[in-house]
């Protein structure tokens, strides 16, 4: 969580919400708690592979599931190419086809790194998010020390309604990108010590963690640039600490951003090769991606299309066209696991059944107020998947009929 989305969508939410990107900050945490608890609450009553594909498999019915898993690895997919475009974003400052060659360096890099196995993916992760963090902390003091950053950049309080209703939600379902990640601990659960215990606490505290700093750079970067020249820059918290007056820490922020988009990238790539995975062992994928290495125990075919795919996006795609079609599939997959979470039985419930339906009609609304081009690409990315099934399934069936 704490990777590429905070470097990256403060710029798509300014631009359609203006300072009414706080408000949906707040939205979007408030969803993301209730997600998050329902992922949680799942991932103890069953500690395997896949997570929301799962749930939805075994609470509501197949289908469920397969929605959730497609939306999960469409919709994550598209955040690989995100994270991608955005470290080179930081770390390339040049031409895009320099971005986008490096870009592909940084999944190709990664892809081979998660090929030798988690526990490798787990201390580069720890060594990441620490940069980030020092590097966020760089932020937040330079903007404070800068002399530049006022109150006057917001707007006053009637600034806060400038992007209407619709900015306002459309803000948080795209700030909603930035909180996905504790989705991953979830889907990992096969590679957990004492899933049943440890998952359920996790989500929680690492979702409180996120919002707290999330809150802290969304405002200092609003106090520094407005939301303007939020809106405007590719590169949002490197124009933030510019404009407070503290343009040293360029670097530093390029260089934080640029860890955390590998961060990121880093964790999306394991988590959705085990969505992958598990629903290539249902026959819902191709059973060529079940395939798990014999030494280093990952799913090497599932992560080494993934690579490919994700390669051919960013030499193909934008950054706000990749968040706003990622934000619509990861919503659709919340919306399964809070309606998967409300339909346990009370000796499974550890959370308010009330939580879920929130959550659930949180995930509903926001992905009606994304960017038109996103809910269009999402809504046929949807209909190619489940059309697909629906053939494969009936292909497979013939014979069997035949032979009766």
């Amino acid at each position: 969580m704490i990777g590429a989305g905070v470097f990256a969508a403060f710029g798509p939410a300014a631009k359609v919400a203006g300072t009414g990107l706080l408000i949906g900050l707040a939205i979007a945490a408030i969803l993301a708690y209730c997600n998050a608890t329902a992922s949680a609450q799942l991932a103890a009553t069953y500690p395997t592979s896949g997570g929301t594909y799962i749930y939805g498999r075994e609470q509501l019915g197949h289908w469920w599931g397969f929605t959730a898993g497609w939306g999960f690895v469409a919709g994550k997919t598209a955040s690989c190419a995100a994270m991608a475009l955005t470290f080179a974003t930081y770390a390339v400052p040049g031409p895009w086809w320099a971005q986008r060659l490096v870009a592909v360096a940084g999944v190709l890099g990664l892809a081979a790194l998660n090929y030798r196995g988690i526990t490798r993916t787990a201390a580069l992760t720890r060594v990441l998010v620490t940069a980030t963090l020092l590097a966020l902390a760089a932020i937040v003091v330079g903007i404070a020390v800068g002399g530049h950053a006022s109150t006057t950049n917001l707007g006053g309080w009637q600034a806060l309604g400038t992007g209407g209703v619709y900015g306002t939600l459309q803000a948080a379902g795209l700030l909603f990108f930035a909180f996905a990640g504790y989705a991953r601990i979830a889907t990992m659960s096969e590679e957990v010590r004492d899933p049943r215990r440890t998952i359920p606490r996790a989500i929680p505290i690492a979702l409180g963690i996120t919002v707290v700093i999330y809150v802290l750079i969304g405002g200092s970067a609003l106090l520094a640039a407005g939301p303007d020249r939020l809106a405007a820059a590719a590169a949002p918290l490197t124009e933030a600490v510019t404009d407070a007056g503290a343009p040293g820490l360029a670097p530093v922020v390029r260089i934080g951003g640029a860890l955390a988009s590998l961060g990121a990238l880093l964790a999306l790539i394991a988590g959705i090769g085990r969505t992958s995975l598990a629903m290539a062992r249902n026959h819902d994928l191709p059973r060529w991606l079940a395939a798990v290495h014999p030494r280093y125990q990952v799913p090497h075919h599932a992560e080494t299309a993934l690579a490919v795919i994700v390669s051919v996006l960013v030499l193909t795609t934008d950054l706000r066209s990749v968040i706003g079609f990622s934000s619509f599939g990861v919503l659709v997959y919340y919306l399964i696991a809070n309606l998967s979470a409300a339909s346990q039985p009370a000796e499974h419930r550890r959370w308010p059944r009330a939580l879920n339906i929130v959550g659930a009609a949180g995930c509903v609304v926001l992905v009606a107020t994304l960017p038109p081009p996103s809910v269009i690409t999402g809504v046929v990315m949807f209909a190619l998947g489940l059309a697909g099934r629906w053939s494969v399934r009936r292909v497979r069936k013939r014979p069997a009929s035949s032979a009766g």
